[in-house]
């Protein structure tokens, strides 16, 4: 036998009728938070400032973790057998 149930609520009904706390304005709060940091720092760093933060070695650092990428997936697939 089996029996379905359907119920037509919204998120908030049916996080009250669980019992669930609701955590909306904590995550808005914390968004706005992080946004608000990003924005700082973002503005704070000039583009050739970022570039260098990101990709501290410049192309070489590119050529680097592309070839620690090849090599993992190197050993891994003849881990696997493939």
């Amino acid at each position: 036998m089996k029996i379905s149930v359907d119920i037509d609520c919204t998120p908030e009904e049916a996080r009250t009728f669980l019992g669930l706390p609701d955590v909306k304005p904590m995550q808005e709060a914390m968004m706005t938070q992080i946004q608000e940091r990003m924005t700082t720092s973002l503005m704070a760093m000039e583009p050739e400032a970022m570039l260098k933060t990101w990709l501290p070695a410049g192309v070489q650092g590119m050529e680097q973790l592309q070839k620690m990428f090849w090599a993992q997936f190197a050993s891994a697939s003849r881990r696997t057998g493939e």
